[in-house]
Order: structure tokens, then C-alpha cells, then sequence
């Protein structure tokens, strides 16, 4: 009996697993629309900017949907959670290593293309970096350009 029940189990859990990979892998326009408006801002944003953006192709979205497909593609990989201290987290299309600044008058945040091979020298000495980020604080040349 224990050898039926375990082997049931077993079953289901096979059977579950593989639903959810397809559940995980499947378009949906939701998900075209969300990874579309991350590709156009090009920059790391906020579930609510998500939304805004993606309702220009999925007008019934709502922000559920949107948390619900940020969790998957970020499980996935397609995207890469960006988390600044005392901020909420953005999303951002994966890919390679960068830094972020942030325009302290309008709160976004921009990708900052640039990394110096020296960063593991601030290190105390006998110290190992394994990883870094940098977040650049100051403001961005729309607020520049408006306190001039």
C-alpha cells in the first residue's frame, strides 16, 4: 500500500512539474507586453511603470497580472530584480554586468554601462570581493534641464 501511495505521489509530482514548466514557458500577450515595455525604457522600472507601459498593448492589464508574470520571468531569467536600498524593487531585462544611478529629484533609476577592473583594490587589504554594485545618486538631464 505504502508503495502505491509513494508511487502516486511521485506521479503527480512528475505530472505537476511538467504542467508547470509549460505554464512557465508559454507567450502570452500579457507577457509580450511586459517584457515589451521593459525593452523600451531601457532602463530598470517599477511594477507601476510596468503597467502604465504594457496597457498601451493590453489595456485590461492589471497589476496583478503584472506581479504574477514579473515573478516568472524572473524565475525563468528573462529578467533581473534590481534592488536599491530603501526602494522598491525594479525589474530590468537581463544580460550583462552594470551599475545603476539614480536621479534623487524624480527617483528613476538608469543603467550606467561602465565598470572599473579596480574595484577590488578599495578593498581592505586581505580582504576577497566575490561581488559589487554601485548606485550612482545626482539627477538625470530631464531634471538637470528644469532647474536651470
Amino acid at each position: 500500500m505504502h508503495l502505491i501511495i509513494t508511487q502516486t505521489r511521485l506521479q503527480l509530482q512528475t505530472i505537476w512539474g511538467g504542467l508547470k514548466m509549460k505554464i512557465m514557458n508559454r507567450t502570452t500577450k500579457q507577457r509580450t507586453a511586459i517584457q515589451g515595455a521593459l525593452l523600451e525604457a531601457a532602463r530598470p522600472l517599477l511594477p507601476q511603470e510596468i503597467l502604465v507601459s504594457a496597457q498601451r498593448q493590453v489595456p485590461n492589464l492589471n497589476l496583478a497580472t503584472v506581479y504574477r508574470n514579473l515573478n516568472l520571468l524572473t524565475d525563468e531569467k528573462a529578467i533581473t530584480p534590481v534592488h536599491l536600498p530603501g526602494q522598491p524593487t525594479r525589474f530590468e531585462l537581463a544580460g550583462h554586468h552594470h551599475h545603476h544611478f539614480q536621479c534623487r529629484q524624480c527617483d528613476r533609476v538608469f543603467d550606467v554601462h561602465a565598470c572599473t577592473a579596480e574595484i577590488s583594490k578599495l578593498a581592505p587589504k586581505g580582504f576577497e570581493v566575490i561581488d559589487h554594485d554601485v548606485i550612482l545618486y545626482g539627477r538625470c538631464p530631464d531634471c538637470s534641464s528644469r532647474s536651470s
